[in-house]
């Protein structure tokens, strides 16, 4: 994650922090995928923590430890109160309280980011839409109206805008950043491909789909590699890469 650098008067790159409570933000992010299996489950009952690691994706015992940053413990024997978890969780998430959005870069990206359904269930209200392009200003997305950038910072300020979205190309990202910051943003979640300089006590999530995608290509180069067996010679030895470097095994293999 991005965030503002120290108090020194001037603009850092961000660096990795823990969250509320000192949650490393590893743990912040798995109980929001917590809170979202929550929200599916049936109402008024318990959960045991292999139910709910198993349907988001992790061991029991991360999940354990992730909730004892709550103070959950659960019943032995019965698990979880959905409810009384689903509580703690919202609250520790900040998720019962609403954040107002603009978002800059009404493009394909942005076009789909407007219309997801997903920011008022999770307490977000989607409150500017922005753009340079005078071909898209003063068009409509669902009930929202395309409004010039230029009049981003009055338009946040008397919208009580907290957090921007950034869909625009690269080049722009920062004048952009710098603009949002001005209008008294606190938080920024980036799509574009750029690292941002921010200035302290801003929040920036970047979301780079060029670079999630070179991760994915990286496990499955290794997971080809790892499909090849290298044949060995009586006696000798036989190299297989394990994904993280190649070791030495005695004999012919087995």
């Amino acid at each position: 994650m991005q965030t503002g650098g120290e108090q020194d008067g001037q603009r850092r790159i961000a660096r990795v922090t823990t969250g509320a409570r000192g949650m490393p933000e590893a743990t912040v992010a798995r109980l929001a995928g917590y809170l979202q299996v929550l929200s599916t489950w049936p109402a008024g009952g318990t959960i045991c923590s292999e139910d709910l690691a198993r349907a988001a994706g992790v061991n029991p015992a991360k999940l354990r430890r992730d909730l004892s940053y709550l103070g959950s413990h659960g019943t032995r024997g019965v698990g979880y109160d959905v409810a009384t978890l689903t509580d703690e969780m919202t609250r520790a998430l900040g998720a019962q309280q609403s954040f107002r959005v603009a978002l800059v870069g009404v493009g394909n990206l942005g076009r789909a980011l407007a219309h997801y359904s997903g920011f008022r269930g999770r307490g977000f209200t989607l409150a500017a839409l922005f753009d340079v392009d005078p071909a898209k200003i003063g068009r409509r997305i669902d009930s929202m109206v395309i409004e010039p950038a230029a009049d981003l910072i009055a338009v946040c300020a008397a919208r009580r805008v907290s957090i921007g979205v950034i869909a625009t190309p690269r080049e722009a990202a920062q004048q952009v950043a710098d603009v949002l910051c001005a209008a008294g943003v606190t938080s920024i979640l980036n799509f574009a491909p750029a690292v941002l300089a921010v200035p302290a006590g801003v929040e920036v999530r970047r979301v780079d789909l060029g670079l999630e995608l070179q991760l994915l290509a990286f496990h499955e180069v290794n997971r080809e590699r790892d499909r090849i067996a290298v044949p060995g010679t009586a006696g000798g030895s036989i190299e297989r890469d394990t994904g993280g470097g190649f070791m030495s095994m005695a004999g012919s293999g087995s």
